[in-house]
């Protein structure tokens, strides 16, 4: 139930970053990325002299994880993601993403098998399909809402429908190679991992913002520069996001992650989906579709029966003698 607790914590802050690109869509999406990930790097340097002690333990080949992790889950992911949510809106981006517990699920049962034990096929795919249904219900009355639209733009919704998609790849990889490295390590502390990712943005974020900074110039671009045109309301909520979901959100992860199988988490994913669209509905202040609560109690009905599947071990293999 701990590691459960955490994936639900991660999740209702996770759910933050959908907001971002609502809430300020004059930014481009690259800026709020490096910006984003510039705040996350800046607040891991004092919290990296609080877990010193673990941070000096890792190798370099830790370090060259941590980037990769970085580069793929951090930058690559919510650069698709923000783009998506403007040139789409945020209906069928959360859809795309909300389909992660059924993907990752799937891949981590077939991959991780031999350390985690298999969540048996039989008893798995019925809590997928649940939690599939229930997605399609929730977005089901928004896609009709598009299609209905006549000044909707159907390019720019294929555009970000791509982007979606391209951002549900990285975050298929991030979660399982991330619950790999610390099930291989489970003597480090989680929480000095996200913030070994956190250090590892900064350089990256900075260069990021530098080269952004210097293309408006080139370009002519009348974005001034370098926090935008509502600079307090940008870097509060650079420093919210990078603080909630990208520091504290990745430690919560991190725990469940390193306490639970990588199907069984990777199926806890849901939790931001649900927490994305209830900030949603909060910011559009009104009450969802019977159909769109239709689909939350599916959700949670097929995660909670998830949660109740056993892995099988895989039989153990006899000692050969000499």
């Amino acid at each position: 139930m701990v590691g459960i607790a955490f994936a639900l914590a991660a999740g209702l802050m996770w759910g933050l970053v959908f907001v971002g690109p609502l809430l300020l869509p004059e930014y481009p999406a690259a800026l709020q990325v490096v910006a984003r990930y510039l705040a996350f790097g800046l607040i891991a340097i004092p919290m990296a002299w609080v877990d010193r002690t673990e941070i000096v333990r890792l190798q370099r080949a830790d370090w060259l994880e941590a980037l990769k992790l970085t580069i793929v889950g951090n930058f690559l992911y919510y650069f698709f993601l923000a783009s998506a949510i403007q040139r789409a809106g945020g209906p069928l981006p959360t859809m795309i993403i909300g389909t992660l517990p059924v993907v990752i699920a799937i891949f981590a049962n077939q991959l991780n098998r031999e350390r985690d034990g298999q969540m048996p096929w039989g008893k798995l795919a019925p809590c997928l399909g649940i939690i599939l249904t229930g997605i399609a219900c929730v977005n089901q009355v928004e896609m009709a809402s598009f299609i209905l639209d006549p000044g909707a733009d159907l390019s720019r919704y294929l555009i970000g429908a791509l982007q979606a998609l391209l951002a549900m790849a990285c975050w298929t990889w991030y979660p399982i190679r991330n619950a790999n490295w610390l099930r291989n390590h489970p003597s480090r502390k989680p929480r000095a991992w996200a913030t070994a990712q956190g250090l590892t943005t900064l350089p990256l974020a900075l260069g990021g913002y530098a080269i952004f900074w210097v293309s408006m110039r080139i370009s002519g671009n009348p974005l001034p520069m370098p926090f935008g045109p509502r600079p307090e309301a940008f870097v509060e909520w650079m420093l919210a996001i990078g603080l909630l979901a990208s520091w504290l959100g990745t430690q919560c992860w991190n725990e469940a992650s390193q306490r639970l199988p990588t199907a069984l988490v990777g199926q806890l994913i849901v939790f931001e989906t649900l927490a994305a669209l209830a900030y949603a509905y909060l910011l559009r202040g009104n009450w969802p579709e019977p159909l769109t609560l239709i689909g939350i109690l599916l959700l949670l009905t097929g995660v909670f029966l998830a949660v109740r599947i056993k892995p099988r071990r895989p039989p153990a293999q006899p000692s050969s003698s000499h």
